[in-house]
C-alpha cells in the first residue's frame, strides 16, 4: 500500500510480519456508576474491546507491525441505566509516526459525549459492515461506534502519506453512519442530534466542499511533520500551506466541524515548531492559528 513507501526498511522483514492495521489501548472507568455492580463485567469489556479493535482486519492492505497506528480509546461511563445499559463519553486518541524520527504527532484527538450501549458480560463483540443495526441497536451502538472511529482514524492516517487515499475509509464511515443503531436514547448518528458528532465529522470528509482539508491534512504531514528532520525550514513552510487551506476551508465554510476536530491535540506541536521559526514565519503561523484555532490562542500570542 502507498503509506509503505516510508517503511521501505521493513520489506527486510519476514512474510510472517504481516499483521493488523491498528494497535489500540482501551480502558474503562466506572467511578461514576454503582459500587454495586460487579466491576469484573467492566473487565471481560474492556478484554473484549481490546481484542475486537487489535485483532480485527479493518482492511485489504498488508500492514507491517511497525506500520499499526497507535491509538487509544478511553470509555468513561457515567450512568448505570438498568437492564445493563449504560451512559458514557468515549474520548478517541490516534497519532502519526514523523518520518525518520521517534516523534509522533497527534492525528485525532476528540470526545464523543453520546454514547449509550447495552452489555451483557461474555456476550460476543462482533461488527457487520453490512448489518450495522444488529440484532439490539443498543448491543450494537457501541461496536458500531468503534468500528466507525477506527475507519475515520484509518482515513485520515491514510490520507497523510497519500492525498486522498483515505477516502474509501470515510466513505465507510458514513455508510456506519446512514445505517446506524437507531432507538429511543441513541443519538450522535442524525444531523438534528448537535453540531459536533458522529454525523457531521463523517459528511464533512465526504463532502466536496471539503475538499482542501484533504489538501491540508497531506501538506501538513508528507510537506511539514516529515521533513522536520531533514530541513526545518522547508517543513514549518509546508505546515504554513496546510494552514492556508484549512483557513479557506473555514472561510468558505463558517462553524464547520472539521476545522476544529483538526487542531484538537496540536496546539503545542505547532507553538513548539514555529517558536523556532523566523520572524516572516512566526508572523504568519500566528496570524492563522489565531482565527483557526481559538482555544489555543494564548498559546500562539507567545509567537
Amino acid at each position: 500500500m502507498k503509506r509503505t513507501a516510508l517503511y521501505l526498511f521493513l520489506c527486510l522483514l519476514p512474510a510472517w510480519a504481516d499483521s493488523q492495521e491498528i494497535q489500540a489501548r482501551v480502558d474503562i472507568l466506572t467511578n461514576k456508576i454503582s459500587s454495586q455492580i460487579d466491576r469484573r463485567v467492566f473487565q471481560t469489556l474492556q478484554s473484549g474491546l481490546t481484542n475486537f479493535i487489535n485483532t480485527r482486519k479493518w482492511t485489504t492492505d498488508p500492514f507491517q507491525p511497525a506500520e499499526r497506528i497507535q491509538c487509544s480509546f478511553l470509555l468513561t461511563l457515567s450512568q448505570d441505566l438498568g437492564n445493563n445499559t449504560y451512559r458514557g463519553s468515549l474520548t478517541i486518541q490516534a497519532a502519526r509516526p514523523a518520518y525518520n524520527t521517534t516523534y509522533v504527532s497527534p492525528l485525532l484527538n476528540f470526545q464523543d459525549d453520546n454514547l449509550i450501549f447495552k452489555y451483557v458480560e461474555f456476550q460476543p463483540v462482533e461488527f457487520n459492515e453490512n448489518r450495522v443495526q444488529g440484532n439490539d441497536p443498543l448491543v450494537a451502538n457501541l461496536t458500531a461506534t468503534l468500528a466507525y472511529y477506527i475507519n475515520i482514524i484509518l482515513g485520515l492516517d491514510y490520507t497523510s502519506f497519500s492525498l486522498r487515499s483515505g477516502d474509501i475509509f470515510f466513505q465507510k464511515a458514513w455508510n456506519i453512519v446512514n445505517n446506524a443503531p437507531d432507538a429511543k436514547d441513541i443519538s450522535g448518528w442524525k444531523s438534528f442530534d448537535g453540531l459536533r458528532n458522529r454525523y457531521w465529522l463523517a459528511e464533512n470528509l465526504n463532502n466536496n466542499r471539503f475538499t482542501l482539508f484533504h489538501d491540508a491534512l497531506y501538506a501538513y504531514y508528507r510537506t511539514g511533520i516529515d521533513v522536520l528532520f531533514e530541513n526545518e525550514e522547508a517543513a514549518r513552510n509546508g505546515m504554513l500551506n496546510a494552514l492556508s487551506y484549512l483557513n479557506t476551508v473555514n472561510t468558505e465554510n463558517l462553524n464547520s466541524m472539521i476545522v476544529p476536530v483538526f487542531f484538537q491535540g496540536k496546539g503545542n506541536e505547532l507553538l513548539k515548531i514555529f517558536s523556532k521559526g523566523n520572524g516572516e514565519q512566526k508572523a504568519r503561523a500566528k496570524e492563522l492559528l489565531s482565527k483557526l484555532d481559538i482555544t489555543n490562542l494564548p498559546l500562539y500570542r507567545t509567537l
